[in-house]
């Protein structure tokens, strides 16, 4: 791997790009998660069939966007995706009907994953170099987790300000007005990111040349799926990617569980995504003096133990304290895996020049909780409503990141760092 590192602004604008294209289809449902199931007259159960729709069109484009990202230079890719991304936020902005509202979310499953998700993973990986992999996805996702954090701040100030009377008597009328200026906002900032990754996200020649192939062959995809690393990772970042879909409803627990009102529930989203950016710095900075692989098995235990916290129902409306505290311990173990799961690739022996096709691959079965993790949750909410359904949630994540913990014990002891490796890095 190349040692001489891409500007940090080429990292800044990674980072602006990567959670700009998902604000519209994932952050705002995430941060005003009860105010589109109002808006849009939905169920848990069809945003979640919404959600499955991006995650099938997502899927196809993980795997043919892969190689794209192994034969383009990321920057154009990216910025295309963005303005892709933007454009479908004018058809969510007249609050279509549900069957549109699905036909949205599978245009955004192509736009948001096939020209965008492997470049940018692959362009992250040229950031770090062969020594700070930990702190390029660390400060990747952080970086990320801020942005939206910033982008739902905003909304919800947009929001309250076109909001005139009481929260607690908005009627679905002042919600769609008031929620029609948050998308236009987000859908117009997604574009301006798109000019600035076009104009400045450029790379050395010379470094260009090397990440790119001119040509992808058969012999270079099966020896990607030779690597153990590959297939542990599916795992992996399967298990870590269904407690990221679960953090969607803790707005929602505010709202069920905690009797929060709209705002409210909105700003304990919003306070989520400010969690996410300082452990994203923090998991770095650790992972790059230890070892990546060892703190990702840190993060899965973490969030078990938070998941079962969630799962045991002691955390209602009379403890608000122990409600932060449990969003805490499983944001900073969900957050931290989410960090690190593309950072072990380095340690897992991947070549650089192939990050786009093993991510297509790795991400064909990682990221398939886009297709069932929504309906799942969906179908566990409003089959059994309030704190019950809730429990059922956090139950199904503290499963998956137990069988995630193992994956990831497992990757961690067949890419541990040796006495000689360490020496050298040192």
């Amino acid at each position: 791997m190349d040692d001489r590192k891409a500007p940090w602004y080429y990292l800044l604008l990674l980072i602006l790009a990567g959670e700009s294209v998902f604000i519209l289809p994932f952050v705002l449902a995430r941060v005003f998660r009860p105010t589109v199931l109002q808006v849009f007259e939905l169920d848990n159960l069809q945003l979640g069939l919404c959600f499955s729709v991006y995650g099938i069109v997502a899927l196809v484009s993980y795997l043919f966007g892969g190689p794209i990202a192994d034969k383009y230079p990321p920057r154009k890719l990216i910025a295309v995706a963005l303005w892709m991304t933007a454009l479908g936020g004018l058809l969510y902005a007249t609050f279509p009907s549900y069957s549109v509202l699905k036909l949205l979310y599978g245009y955004w499953g192509f736009t948001t994953i096939f020209l965008f998700w492997a470049p940018m993973i692959k362009a992250t990986r040229v950031w770090g170099g062969t020594t700070s992999q930990g702190k390029a996805f660390g400060f990747l996702d952080g970086g990320r987790g801020l942005v939206g954090a910033l982008f739902g701040a905003l909304g919800v100030l947009i929001f309250s300000l076109f909001i005139t009377g009481e929260v607690s008597e908005v009627n679905i009328s002042e919600s769609r007005a008031a929620f029609r200026q948050v998308i236009l906002v987000c859908s117009g900032i997604v574009v301006i990111v798109g000019l600035l990754v076009w104009i400045f996200m450029k790379l050395d020649t010379t470094v260009e040349e090397t990440i790119v192939l001119k040509k992808i062959e058969l012999a270079q995809v099966s020896a990607v799926l030779r690597l153990p690393s590959v297939w542990l990772l599916m795992v992996i970042i399967l298990c870590a990617y269904v407690g990221y879909k679960i953090t969607d409803v803790f707005s929602l627990y505010a709202q069920d569980v905690m009797l929060y009102d709209q705002v409210q529930s909105a700003q304990v989203g919003t306070f989520l995504l400010f969690v996410r950016p300082v452990i994203g710095v923090i998991i770095g900075v650790l992972a790059d003096r230890t070892q990546t692989t060892y703190w990702l098995l840190i993060s899965f235990v973490v969030a078990f133990f938070g998941a079962i916290l969630f799962a045991s129902g002691l955390v209602t409306a009379s403890v608000s304290g122990l409600f932060f505290l449990s969003i805490l311990i499983v944001a900073a173990g969900v957050y931290a895996a989410r960090s690190l799961y593309f950072a072990v690739m380095q340690r897992g022996r991947i070549p650089l020049v192939l990050t786009g096709t093993a991510v297509g691959m790795i991400s064909l079965i990682g990221y398939t909780p886009d297709i069932f993790a929504g309906p799942a949750m969906g179908y566990l909410l409003d089959n059994s409503p309030g704190l019950e359904g809730h429990r059922d949630v956090f139950l199904m994540m503290a499963l998956f990141y137990l069988i995630g913990g193992i994956a990831a014990w497992y990757y961690f002891r067949l890419y541990r760092t040796t006495k000689e490796e360490a020496v050298k890095e040192k």
